[in-house]
């Protein structure tokens, strides 16, 4: 069984628009919101077996409030390029190549591509929009990553938003 956690990044700085897309901080409410569902998340779930992140530094800044939540090392988040600026289809490639050992595997990424991939893997309840800093929990009979890609028959177990707390 395979269980896949896609966190959309949480929300992000636009105050000083010099900044280039990829280095866009998180501003306040993000990173309340980013302790807030990673607490959530860490008292009621198993933790994932790897962390992986787009490159961009509101996603790692995201993954690594996650990761400290969850009393990891924040070096224990893999960091793939391919996740920044992609569609789907380079989502479920990073998927695809996974190693079968890890069962949980977390992924810290953007919209449209974590909604999109969210529908595509799971045929039970459709998103218009994963808000920013949303969390989804697929899981999948498949003993395989690409059998998890080329099946895409998961079956959704968490869809956790920050505005559930407020």
């Amino acid at each position: 069984m395979k269980e896949l956690i896609l966190v959309r990044h949480a929300k992000s700085d636009w105050t000083n628009e010099s900044i280039t897309d990829i280095d866009r901080p998180l501003n306040e409410r993000g990173y309340t919101d980013a302790y807030q569902l990673s607490d959530w998340y860490q008292q009621d779930y198993d933790l994932p077996q790897l962390i992986i992140s787009s490159p961009a530094t509101r996603a790692i800044n995201t993954a690594f409030i996650f990761t400290r939540s969850f009393g990891l090392l924040e070096a224990s988040v893999k960091i793939e390029s391919d996740l920044y600026e992609s569609p789907v289809k380079e989502y479920l490639k990073v998927i695809s190549k996974l190693d079968d050992s890890y069962n949980q595997v977390m992924i810290f990424g953007h919209n449209p591509a974590i909604t999109n991939l969210t529908n595509e893997l799971n045929h039970e309840l459709l998103f218009e929009n994963i808000p920013t800093c949303g969390i989804v929990k697929i899981e999948f009979s498949e003993t395989s990553w690409k059998g998890v890609v080329d099946n895409k028959n998961g079956k959704l177990i968490i869809n956790k938003f920050p505005k559930s707390f407020k």
